[in-house]
């Protein structure tokens, strides 16, 4: 009977504060490792930043867009401009210009 009292007596004074000191660890790992825990929270945060720097890209390249949109209105072309890039572009010359032929591995500058 002693042995037994003995034992029921250590495994109360000695269960509840493992299950409890258990407890407490599961739930300290989850808030630093856990899917809702502060190391998810950085990589949200690596995440928001990357978006963010998308966004911001995105926006920058429709700034370009937009101008070069708002250069295509009849009251912005450059008549020289436009000539001089649909010359370029077709492969033509004028009977005004004068063209120097020049071979490939020869630089042009």
């Amino acid at each position: 009977m002693q042995i037994g009292r003995i034992i029921r007596r250590t495994v109360r004074a000695v269960v509840p504060p493992l299950v409890f000191l258990g407890i407490a660890g599961y739930f300290g790992w989850n808030a630093t490792q856990g899917d809702h825990g502060m190391k998810a929270y950085k990589q949200q945060l690596v995440l928001l930043d990357q978006a963010k720097q998308a966004q911001q890209d995105s926006l920058a390249e429709q700034a370009a867009w937009r101008r070069r949109v708002n250069g295509l209105h009849e009251q912005s072309l450059d008549k020289d401009t436009l000539d001089e890039r649909a010359r370029a572009m077709l492969n033509l010359a004028d009977k005004n210009d004068i063209v120097v032929p020049y071979d490939r591995r020869d630089p042009l500058y």
